[in-house]
């Protein structure tokens, strides 16, 4: 697969001071181009799980800033539709998509605005895990909506282990990674994921766990590169509010690296 490095650019959010910023924001504005909790190396796992070909017609879900949409676009789909809620980063998907044959429209991710089985392939990355159990399963439905039959469906979250992960544990590490990061944070265990999309009328044939080392320098290296990741690296050292951002962010991954991972799965719809 053709490893594209063109992106987005970051989109601001100047009218919120960078303390209490969501931590991909915060990410985002230092440099970092790669928001996905297994890297690019699952990203890319998941994309030839769906196997996209020429006759595929994609749709990417909050798309962010674009990585995973470069190397969707290289596999020469039918065509390529990014969902993107937010104004802003619409507007900076739409700009470089566009650019590559594909389309950016303003929509949710539970109301695409999309028609019924207009699309082969659907997927989404860091997104489920951000939302109520409610919003996660009108998610869902939604992709099985806009799927036609046989569709793939991929999805690459943040996972919780064990599947019995006792409920006080599990409590704790929702409320610190919620805390470090100023965005609700909801991870499902694996086992739970699963039930999700088989809810919704789908069946789990693939399934890839990776290390979540979001914020690890070896892992940084391999996302970023050594430019980009040496420039986020100096962004962040030369401000403050940055530096404490990330390292909090990096330490509450370290403290539940035990009970924290990333996940891809990829279903059809049945």
């Amino acid at each position: 697969m053709e490893d594209h490095k063109e992106t987005a650019q970051p989109f601001t959010k100047d009218h919120l001071a960078m303390e209490r910023m969501p931590g991909h924001w915060v990410l985002a504005q230092m440099g970092k181009r790669v928001l996905r909790p297994g890297g690019m190396e699952l990203t890319r796992a998941m994309l030839d799980a769906l196997a996209i070909g020429s006759t595929d017609r994609v749709v990417e879900l909050a798309p962010g800033l674009g990585a995973t949409a470069a190397l969707t676009l290289a596999c020469g789909p039918e065509s390529y539709t990014a969902v993107e809620r937010d104004q802003d980063a619409a507007a900076s998907v739409r700009s470089f998509v566009e650019r590559h044959g594909g389309s950016c429209r303003q929509g949710t991710a539970e109301d695409t605005g999309l028609p019924d089985e207009s699309a082969t392939v659907v997927y989404g990355e860091a997104m489920l895990t951000m939302q109520t159990s409610a919003h996660k399963a009108a998610i869902v439905r939604e992709a099985a909506r806009v799927l036609e039959q046989g569709g793939r469906y991929g999805i690459h979250e943040l996972c919780l282990a064990p599947d019995d992960l006792d409920e006080e544990v599990k409590a704790q590490v929702l409320a610190d990674l919620s805390r470090e990061v100023h965005v609700g944070v909801r991870p499902l265990t694996l086992a739970e994921w699963r039930a999700l999309l088989e809810s919704e009328g789908f069946h789990v044939q693939w399934t890839r766990t990776a290390s979540m080392h979001l914020l690890e320098p070896r892992r940084l290296l391999r996302d970023e590169g050594l430019i980009g990741g040496l420039s986020f690296a100096f962004n962040v050292l030369r401000s403050p509010v940055a530096r404490r951002r990330v390292r909090g962010m990096r330490r509450v991954f370290r403290t539940h690296e035990n009970h924290t991972y990333a996940v891809s799965l990829v279903a059809t719809k049945q």
